[in-house]
């Protein structure tokens, strides 16, 4: 590990690659409606930022894993903190889609 290692974020691919290895896992796109239909990544459920209220409908056991993701990661980042502070006990930022080496859908 490198010294400035730390400013490089969350690894989008290794943190999809876990999600897909953990029994029970929801990979959540943070991003608009209109940004997702751009491009998501393969399994993803669009629930934006601002509708975060809503993540009951989506995951209603808050042990729930959720893997978060948006274009660069500062609202994934957000929206780890707001799960947390809602109750959500295994929450992962993996980072931006704009940092993805793997295939989209649309």
């Amino acid at each position: 590990m490198g010294f400035f290692d730390f400013l490089r974020g969350p690894d989008i691919d290794a943190g999809l690659q876990e999600c897909r290895n953990t029994p029970g896992a929801l990979l959540l796109d943070v991003r608009t409606p209109e940004e997702y239909a751009e491009g998501h990544l393969p399994s993803a459920r669009n629930l934006p930022l601002q509708s975060l209220e809503g993540i009951a409908s989506v995951a209603p056991a808050k042990d729930t894993p959720l893997y978060v993701y948006c274009r660069s990661g500062a609202r994934s980042g957000q929206a780890t903190g707001q799960l947390q502070r809602m109750g959500y006990t295994k929450v992962t930022n993996i980072g931006g889609i704009m940092n993805y080496h793997g295939k989209v859908e649309r």
